[in-house]
């Protein structure tokens, strides 16, 4: 099971960067960020998975595969906003963290837009 694995790279880097960090607290920072970068690196690969899901989906339910491409980046947006702000706040910086928060939710935005007025016009048909 690969998140056994998961858990226990990231166990084992937290108990790494605590135990550094009361000698020297920026060689136990830099610990924990590897340790996230090592995770995340590990589920990179299940990724192509799930792409993979959602255009059978897409395929089988004839939908635009442009809405899945869009949804796809908005998820993955979504994902690497949250990794990069908990490492900026790991490491104590929470007002980039909170910037970086706000950079991805203004990109989602951005992207959700095709979708909304897709949305907008659909409903704009079917209301007389």
């Amino acid at each position: 099971m690969e998140i056994i694995q998961i858990v226990g790279v990231g166990i084992v880097a937290a108990i790494l960067a605590v135990t550094v960090k009361q000698q020297n607290a920026e060689i136990g920072l830099l610990i924990g960020i590897c340790g996230s970068i090592l995770i995340f690196f590990m589920i990179m690969p299940k990724l192509g998975a799930v792409v993979q899901v959602f255009n059978t989906l897409s395929t089988k339910l004839n939908t635009d595969a442009t809405y899945i491409g869009i949804i796809l980046k908005i998820v993955g947006i979504a994902y690497i906003a949250e990794f990069g702000a908990q490492i900026c706040s790991d490491a104590g910086e929470n007002a980039i963290a909170s910037k970086i928060d706000l950079g991805g939710k203004v990109l989602v935005m951005l992207l959700s837009a095709p979708i909304l007025l897709g949305l907008m016009s659909l409903v704009g048909n079917v209301l007389p």
